[in-house]
């Protein structure tokens, strides 16, 4: 640690202040609101809060969010998730915070730079400190007297502000990857909806033919129609081997004419899953092979599975009846909850709470992906539990499956996989620059290297 450094009680330093709690009906209209989940989910407070309560002027005073303001989550359901913490860095004018979190206001003596506060309170050096002082009972839970005893160690405002610009700098390009991969994801899901849930090409093909539509599809056609020359059609070739005409079916309703109706488990090739004896090491210890549970797709923040939680041994893996699956392979979180979606850059294994659906010449993952996100309704019909819904395979595989005209489908194909590999890439360069900001972290949070040896490592980054 740098000699220049100081240390100082967060109590010190901090006024600390319980937040907001209203009635389940408050919510859903009124004023910002910062959610539980913005806390525990990011390093600073999203520039946007999306969710609404009725708050009053008194409660919005007291209660208000801040540029500098520190936030712990107070109660979780495990110790390792206890006082997670979030910096505001900006005011949030009328907002209050939840109170299932604490917020520690800066102090008049405070010159802490809240960037460089934000990434040291989630340093491991700092998580462990604060979990020596959570306690457990029914759930973890985090008071005033705990915080009392959290410290924070600090060098100069400059060498502060440093570190934190070039961590941030980091996080400022993980979130544009991010963003950049979200418009490519709906881009690709745009496409498939109007392909193969809205039928637009079809729609063009009667209302240049003069063919009568559907009623139901009565609305998506004037809005075909008023784009006029707007409309973007597909090459000749494509076009001309669609039909222009729609037929009823008992299964789906109106559909393409020609196109027909089979189901998700003759037309793609479906598995899943189980959980080798986690008290067996042989079966885990050393393990290589990615070993994928619906709680790692629920972490994900692009549809991408670049890695698990957990790795099986080559022993651990023989104990999985479906094996290793290959790269592209489709996942589906079955249970606890139903509707996760991911499709995986590697081999993987998976539990008993996902099916896999395997692409195809004709069946691309980006389309298995979509295909599933739009009948997801149909897959939760299927579901049934005591304890918890969940859709077997055996109920997952009579699901109706429309099969389209395969010039279509080999052109969506096409450019699905222009997409796909573009969100692949900057999905490695955020896991890339994740592991970057991880390891400067605890090295410039503990003096152990200077700014000017980890600007180095940024710029060969960037």
């Amino acid at each position: 640690m740098d000699t220049e450094w100081q240390e100082a009680l967060l109590t010190d330093l901090y006024d600390i202040s319980s937040g907001l709690s209203k009635p389940a009906k408050d919510f859903g209209s009124g004023h910002p609101f910062l959610a539980f989940k913005d806390v525990f989910n990011n390093f600073f407070i999203p520039e946007v809060l999306t969710q609404l309560v009725q708050s009053n002027e008194r409660e919005q005073e007291k209660c208000s969010v801040s540029r500098g303001d520190v936030f712990l989550t107070r109660t979780s359901e495990t110790m390792n998730e206890l006082g997670m913490s979030s910096v505001a860095l900006k005011d949030y004018p009328r907002a209050t915070f939840n109170g299932f979190t604490k917020r520690l206001r800066p102090k008049a003596c405070n010159k802490l730079v809240p960037e460089f506060v934000g990434y040291y309170l989630r340093s491991q050096r700092f998580r462990r400190e604060m979990l020596a002082f959570s306690t457990m009972s029914t759930r973890a839970s985090l008071n005033n007297q705990m915080i009392g005893h959290l410290r924070i160690k600090f060098p100069s405002i400059g060498e502060q502000k440093a570190i934190g610009n070039a961590l941030k700098r980091l996080d400022d390009k993980i979130e544009l990857n991010r963003q950049m991969n979200a418009t490519l994801e709906t881009m690709a899901q745009a496409l498939f909806k109007s392909w193969f849930v809205d039928f637009d090409p079809v729609i063009d093909n009667a209302l240049a033919a003069g063919n009568p539509i559907p009623e139901p599809l009565q609305v998506r056609a004037d809005r075909r129609a008023a784009l006029g020359d707007k409309r973007r059609p597909l090459p000749e070739a494509i076009r001309q081997q669609l039909p222009s005409t729609f037929i009823f079916t008992e299964e789906m309703g109106w559909v393409p004419d020609s196109w027909h109706i089979s189901n998700v488990g003759s037309e793609v090739d479906t598995t899943g899953g189980g959980t080798p004896s986690t008290k067996e090491a042989i079966y885990w210890e050393g393990g290589t092979n990615g070993f994928c549970t619906p709680k790692d797709m629920s972490q994900l923040s692009s549809i991408v599975l670049l890695d698990t939680e957990r790795h099986l041994t080559k022993a651990g893996v023989k104990k999985i009846s479906s094996g290793i699956l290959p790269a592209g392979t489709v996942l589906m979180s079955s249970r606890a909850p139903i509707g996760y979606l991911a499709i995986s850059n590697i081999p993987v294994s998976v539990n008993q709470g996902i099916i896999a659906m395997l692409p195809s010449l004709d069946y691309s993952s980006l389309y298995l992906l979509f295909w599933a996100h739009f009948n997801m309704d149909r897959i939760r019909d299927r579901a049934n539990g005591s304890t918890f819904m969940e859709i077997s395979k055996t109920n997952f595989r009579p699901i109706p499956f429309l099969v389209p005209g395969g010039a279509l489908l080999d052109h969506y194909n096409k450019q699905a996989s222009v997409i796909y590999s573009r969100i692949l890439l900057l999905s490695e360069q955020v896991e890339q620059l994740e592991k970057l900001r991880d390891a400067l972290l605890p090295k410039l949070l503990s003096g152990q290297i200077r700014i000017p040896e980890a600007e180095k490592h940024l710029a060969e980054a960037s």
